[in-house]
């Protein structure tokens, strides 16, 4: 796996791990209800992975942005698909967010490694 890859997912998944074995019940229904809101119903995964791409980098959240990229590559989009959400989230966000499509597209490619596309 990718050094970017890994490095984020190891990260993620520790600290998911230790927030969640504080037993916090609003915590714990917070990340149930994120699980469950990105299911298939009637929105396909893909469709729901690239809405969760636009609002990530509207709200400038490169982690987030990084998780939904992952997510998106493993539900079949292509980077063409990925950049023209980009270009929407870019639309929407404005100027600011391009600080964060430039870090999307790096891990992008990341990710085209990890995954051998």
């Amino acid at each position: 796996m990718s050094t970017k890859v890994q490095e984020f997912n190891d990260y993620r998944q520790i600290m998911n791990d230790k927030i969640l074995a504080t037993d916090n019940k609003v915590i714990k229904r917070i990340f149930n209800l994120d699980t469950n809101a990105f299911q298939a119903g009637h929105l396909p995964v893909k469709t729901k992975e690239l809405l969760g791409l636009v609002a990530s980098t509207v709200l400038r959240c490169d982690d987030c942005i990084k998780y939904h990229l992952e997510s998106s590559i493993k539900n079949g989009v292509t980077k063409a698909e990925m950049l023209e959400t980009m270009a929407i989230a870019n639309l929407i966000g404005g100027t600011i967010v391009i600080p964060h499509l430039r870090k999307a597209y790096e891990f992008w490619e990341a990710l085209e490694k990890e995954y051998n596309l």
